[in-house]
């Protein structure tokens, strides 16, 4: 069994790529063993969206937007707006698409076809798509993780699960429901991801109308990060994005994948 310190996965390796690959290379028990070791004591204070260390927005003053794409995965949400998708390629415009492990199974081939594309970055949805806790926190009826050890799963699972189907392991992740406490953002760092919120939502979960997605996204300001949804054909969020990306780019946005950037 390959024994890499916490010290090791934090501070030795500066490459984020070589970081990955070096997290990936242990035995997922001792990695957990790892992080129970860095993080037991640990008791988190905050839960929500936007706990410390997640990252909200592109660092950048340029007009630019990250249209990032949820594929959660539920028994209702394994779908595909493939007239959204089909829109994005004919038009080269960049997405980020965050895959929960659910999706993946459900979707292979067209993950696999998805992943390929150059316009599409695929980052960390989670295998189960949880919300992200070392306590069993949950909210909207979802229950979190219940401890380090499930964190630990929850995100390196899929990560696994990507890196073996398309050859890349993810840089980023976002729990299911997009909430954290700050020691699962932590220790998500750790796993060699950055945690990504939003600053634009895009659709409130699918639930939105294509009228209210088109007028959320036209309140767009440079280095936004907005939060969608790509595996509800039924909702209106293709429509509305279909509806918004036009009149932005009239006004000088264009759209960027969030790797394009820093994170803030």
């Amino acid at each position: 069994m390959k024994n890499i310190s916490i010290a090791l996965l934090i501070i030795g390796i500066t490459a984020a790529s070589s970081w990955g690959s070096e997290v990936a290379s242990v035995p997922l028990e001792a990695l957990k063993q790892q992080m129970v070791v860095r993080h037991g004591g640990t008791n988190p204070l905050q839960w929500g969206e936007r706990v410390s260390g997640v990252r909200t927005r592109l660092d950048t003053p340029e007009k630019v937007v990250a249209l990032t794409l949820d594929a959660c995965g539920s028994a209702k949400g394994n779908g595909i707006d493939s007239r959204l998708m089909e829109f994005l390629i004919h038009e080269q415009i960049p997405a980020t698409l965050f895959i929960n492990g659910r999706w993946i199974d459900a979707n292979l081939q067209l993950f696999k076809t998805l992943s390929a594309n150059p316009l599409f970055e695929i980052a960390n949805h989670g295998i189960r798509h949880k919300p992200a806790s070392v306590t069993g926190r949950s909210v909207y009826g979802i229950n979190g993780t219940k401890n380090i050890g499930e964190v630990v799963d929850e995100i390196e699972l899929n990560a696994r699960k990507i890196s073996a189907i398309c050859g890349h392991r993810p840089k980023l992740y976002r729990s299911g429901t997009a909430y954290y406490d700050e020691v699962a953002v932590e220790i998500s760092r750790d796993l060699a991801h950055e945690v990504v919120g939003y600053s634009l939502l895009g659709d409130a979960g699918a639930t939105w109308n294509s009228t209210t997605v088109t007028a959320a996204l036209l309140q767009a300001r440079p280095g936004d990060i907005a939060l969608l949804h790509m595996n509800h054909p039924e909702a209106g969020t293709g429509a509305g994005i279909i509806a918004a990306v036009p009149e932005l780019k009239r006004r000088g946005f264009r759209f960027v994948k969030i790797s394009d950037f820093p994170l803030k």
